[in-house]
């Protein structure tokens, strides 16, 4: 008999898990959501400054960007090394995961408790070559003198921001598995299919808009794709029209008429 109740009492907590997890965090965004509000117009004037993609989103898309850059980075610790710490670090870098991540219900990263932000490039390893950000269990590092230029559009089809933002985003739904996306597991069967014989292609030799670095291995080839996606969507689309539709559906957003963000919560 003892063994049937603690049954019982275990199976309805896995039942009720669910549905308290769901009111737990309803009930904090709400709590700051209030402090969102008074905060809105000073991440508005940050992230519309930089943000292209911010931008070309109607008023009501921005103000549910701005919350999820908002609750981004208060979910977040930002570590600052040899760099001098100011108020628009954070902002730009959560909205940059918000950007990757706006048409998807999952995009905390919840996994990643820590974002460093180094000056300048940095040697991490055994590796000989210096880094200019990285991802690993330990944290999502960036350099923020790369982060800035690939922002501004100082180097073409390159943004290293949502370069790292893409490996957190793979990081979190496949390797620790911790904050997965339902959507975006279940489009990456159909998204594989589409963006594998382009990456063999490339480890083959053949040259197209992607960056060679996208041949190095297939987490690369991801990173790299969101770069251009973002970055260059229209010519993605006319010379890799099949991986350009692929990635429309799997992040269900399309940078050129931003017509397929979802309204979901935020």
């Amino acid at each position: 008999m003892e063994i049937v109740i603690i049954f019982l009492v275990v199976l309805g907590i896995i039942v009720l898990q669910g549905p308290v997890i769901k009111m737990y965090n309803f009930l904090y965004e709400k709590r700051q959501y209030k402090l969102f509000l008074a905060q809105e117009t000073f991440y508005h004037s940050i992230v519309s400054r930089d943000l292209k993609y911010y931008n070309r989103l109607s008023v009501e898309n921005q103000h549910r960007f701005l919350f999820r850059t908002f609750l981004f980075q208060k979910a977040k610790k930002f570590h600052y090394i040899e760099v001098q710490e100011s108020a628009e670090m954070p902002i730009l870098i959560s909205a940059t995961a918000v950007q990757l991540t706006f048409g998807l219900e999952k995009y905390q990263f919840n996994f990643f408790r820590d974002i460093h932000v180094v000056k300048h490039d940095y040697h991490y390893g055994f590796y000989s070559r210096p880094f200019e950000g990285h991802v690993d269990h330990s944290g999502i590092y960036l350099s923020w003198d790369k982060f800035i230029k690939g922002l501004r559009g100082l180097t073409p089809n390159c943004n290293m921001g949502l370069h790292e933002m893409g490996h957190a985003l793979a990081y979190v739904n496949f390797i620790s598995q911790t904050e997965e996306d339902k959507h975006f597991k279940k489009e990456w069967k159909n998204f594989s299919p589409v963006a594998r014989p382009i990456f063999e292609s490339m480890r083959q030799g053949v040259k197209n808009l992607l960056d060679s670095y996208a041949g190095t291995n297939y987490q690369e080839f991801w990173a790299v794709s969101v770069e251009v996606f973002f970055e260059n969507p229209v010519r993605m689309r006319h010379d890799l029209p099949e991986l350009y539709a692929a990635m429309c559906t799997l992040l269900r957003q399309d940078p050129i008429h931003l017509l397929s963000i979802n309204k979901l919560a935020a």
